[in-house]
């Protein structure tokens, strides 16, 4: 009860921390802004600190808290549902799937909207998708998912897409090349704020979906076994972990590009503050996730400005080193 209660207040804490840098975040940048005007401009005074918080740096830093939500969600319900603490979103073949249909759709030139996704980011969403299903079949025995056979297809597959990708940037010229690469480091410096309307009740749909599932994935963590005797029934939660976390994942690829380390590096944190129960992980991990990407946005804006750095740089940079502190800390 006393540990529940120790929680409980974790998760307050970060939520209010989350909060916090959800609506300081928009003042910081290469241009100072005065919160009177930006006051005056709700109340319906044009004036250019307005402009600037609501329709350029506003999106953006929703958009930064949604991807890394999503992408600590996915981490934690992949680590759990693989039981493999290195397990992360891409780690079955969803970020290289997304990458695939993004390069093709460079070299392509084509220029489709789709219910208000660019035609970039409507091939990268479908090939995710189109990975995932293939994952999802590969991996399926007697009407159960193979958790070995699962991992071994997407990294095989991350592999083959890795060569095809590599094949793609050998036939484009130096400008595709450049929007290639620049792609694949990860950004948010292009928003649509359509999209992230119409992406939001989806997401919190999927949100609260699995953050149902979180005793289940208790279970299940420890091993198949464990959750059958407890009356979980394995294929179907494993199923329904597997496609929400990996839609989720395609979502952020499709959007931000591949941003690499929030769903790893937030679930470690976690787990060594508020343990291994999914019931408190998969809202610390949302909540978390979304106020790390947020700073590390806040980051890549400021660094170098005017420069903005793609924001995977960043979460490298940062998540690496801490990962490696983090196993310091466990040995």
């Amino acid at each position: 009860m006393e540990n529940h209660l120790r929680q409980i207040v974790f998760l307050i804490i970060i939520l209010l921390i989350f909060l916090l840098i959800l609506f300081s975040a928009p003042f910081i940048g290469s241009q100072s802004l005065d919160y009177h005007e930006v006051l005056q401009y709700l109340k319906g005074h044009d004036n250019p600190d307005g402009i600037i918080f609501f329709r350029i740096r506003f999106p953006r830093v929703l958009l930064s808290a949604i991807s890394g939500a999503s992408l600590a969600l996915a981490g934690v319900i992949f680590q759990g549902l693989l039981r493999n603490p290195l397990a992360t979103p891409y780690t079955l073949g969803v970020s290289a799937g997304g990458a695939l249909g993004a390069v093709i759709m460079i070299k392509l030139g084509l220029d489709i909207s789709f219910f208000g996704f660019s035609s970039l980011q409507s091939a990268a969403f479908l090939s995710s998708v189109l990975t995932i299903g293939l994952v999802y079949t590969l991996s399926r025995r007697q009407g159960r998912i193979s958790v070995t056979s699962m991992i071994l297809a997407g990294v095989t597959i991350s592999y083959f897409f890795g060569a095809v990708i590599l094949f793609v940037h050998f036939l484009a010229d130096f400008t595709e090349t450049r929007q290639m690469v620049r792609w694949m480091m990860g950004g948010l410096d292009v928003v649509n704020m359509v999209v992230i309307w119409q992406s939001i009740p989806v997401l919190l749909i999927c949100y609260i979906w699995l953050f149902f599932y979180g005793k289940k994935l208790n279970l299940l963590s420890i091993s198949e076994d464990t959750a059958l005797s407890k009356g979980v029934s394995v294929p179907a939660v494993q199923r329904t972990v597997f496609l929400l976390g990996s839609a989720i994942t395609g979502w952020v690829v499709a959007i931000s590009g591949p941003i690499g380390f929030v769903g790893l590096i937030v679930p470690h944190f976690l787990r060594l503050i508020i343990g291994y129960d999914h019931r408190f992980l998969i809202p610390a991990s949302i909540l978390s996730g979304g106020a790390f990407l947020t700073i590390c946005d806040a980051l890549a804006r400021t660094v170098l400005s005017p420069v903005d750095i793609p924001v995977g740089i960043i979460t490298a940079i940062l998540g690496g080193p801490f990962f490696l502190w983090l196993l310091y800390k466990r040995t």
